[in-house]
């Protein structure tokens, strides 16, 4: 069964779907957070419904800034308000008569995977999942590839502090595109960019509340975030990274994987690209998850 939601956040109402299982209570738990840009109702949901089906109580919520949650600017993408949103997941999870508060684990998607990572300083946590995990701040700095070349950022924070002197002087917050205008555009950027666009800018799972367009004040937030640094950190608690094996931001997960102390398991998906996890191989990336969190939780 699925209910609306809502909690606070550093001051700000996040809007959620929680899903809870037909079986007794309390039980487990998990906390799903969308991709940068997502909404509650497109990768996340797909997950925290596959989850509830398998027998655990899961949270999916809009960013603040984002989707039906509070704050503004809109289409803010704040690393530091991302992994307080988590945390504030996991403590409106302790208030449900239908959740044990030991019992509660983390998914992140892509971006989510290491805002998930970082907010795990939060013992509360007591297992911790990716899917397509991505280190949004490196993808910022260097490109999903690691091919970029440094001008882009640059360029990137040079028009992100202009727009900060601009709002100062009263201009409305200034915005950059998330995707490409069109098809050839997107296909001319490649596969992983051609998979970005169609999942969020076609029928294939756009959503009108999802984020096409993030404030030009993002960026020098998101450049500066390094999630990954402390995954030791997790430790000795569980972690799972499910990745596919045609994803062009694997490598961000394996070396994420590297760093992180035991117990830990890294699961290849063969055949999916990293926006592939997000909605076409969903049941099985969720069957490894609810064997994963059944086992620890």
């Amino acid at each position: 069964m699925r209910t609306d939601v809502s909690f606070d956040s550093a001051g700000l109402t996040i809007a959620g779907h929680l899903y809870v299982p037909d079986r007794p209570a309390p039980g487990p738990a998990i906390v799903v957070s969308h991709p940068a840009g997502g909404v509650k109702e497109q990768a996340a949901g797909h997950y925290a419904r596959q989850l509830a089906e398998r027998g655990f109580v899961t949270l999916a919520f809009d960013a603040a800034h984002q989707g039906e949650s509070a704050g503004l600017p809109r289409g803010l993408e704040d690393p530091a308000q991302r992994v307080e949103d988590v945390k504030a997941a996991v403590s409106f999870l302790t208030t449900r008569d239908e959740v044990d508060p030991e019992r509660i684990g983390a998914l992140g998607i892509c971006a989510s995977g290491g805002y998930v990572v970082a907010a795990a300083t939060d013992q509360r946590i007591k297992a911790v999942a990716t899917v397509s995990a991505a280190d949004i701040g490196r993808q910022f700095r260097r490109g999903a590839e690691d091919d970029q070349d440094p001008a882009v950022v640059q360029g990137m924070l040079a028009a992100a502090a202009a727009a900060r002197t601009a709002e100062a002087r009263g201009a409305a917050p200034a915005t950059f595109p998330l995707f490409p205008s069109d098809e050839q555009a997107a296909r001319a950027g490649g596969q992983h960019v051609f998979d970005g666009w169609e999942y969020y800018c076609t029928d294939r799972a756009q959503h009108p509340r999802s984020a096409k367009e993030f404030t030009l004040s993002s960026v020098d937030r998101i450049v500066a975030f390094d999630p990954f640094r402390f995954i030791g950190l997790i430790a000795p608690r569980p972690l799972l990274m499910i990745v596919g094996t045609e994803a062009v931001t694997k490598h961000m997960t394996t070396e994420a994987f590297e760093r992180a102390g035991e117990p830990k398991r890294l699961h290849w998906i063969d055949g999916a690209s990293h926006v592939d996890l997000y909605d076409r191989y969903v049941e099985p990336a969720a069957a490894e998850l609810a064997g994963f969190f059944g086992n620890v939780l």
